[in-house]
């Protein structure tokens, strides 16, 4: 039983739009925060609060750099996950998009 809700529960993390644009733009590389949020035009509260319940669930570790907090998947024992992600387009283009409007993708 423990089995079937821990997929469950993994199952309604990924249910949401934007905890899964977050983990798939992970998966092209780890970002901060502030990325994130001009990526997703969404508030920066919005955004630590899915990369809070990505991290309590242990998809994603955070990392600080200075002043900020970096992001990336931690996704290695979580074959069901791993899954899902196969399956979801590439988020490379927002990514290359942000950088032609920044001419940088870092927070540095």
């Amino acid at each position: 039983m423990d089995l079937i809700y821990n997929m469950a529960e993994t199952f309604k993390l990924l249910g949401d739009k934007s905890r899964l644009t977050i983990l798939a733009l992970l998966r092209e590389k780890d970002m901060c925060v502030c990325d994130i949020v001009d990526i997703l035009e969404m508030s920066q509260p919005s955004i630590s609060q899915h990369l809070r319940k990505l991290k309590d669930a242990g998809l994603v570790r955070e990392t600080r750099k200075g002043q900020w907090m970096y992001y990336s998947l931690t996704i290695e024992d979580s074959p069901i996950v791993q899954d899902v992600l196969k399956h979801i387009p590439s988020q490379q283009p927002k990514i290359d998009e942000l950088q032609a409007k920044t001419t940088k993708i870092a927070c540095d």
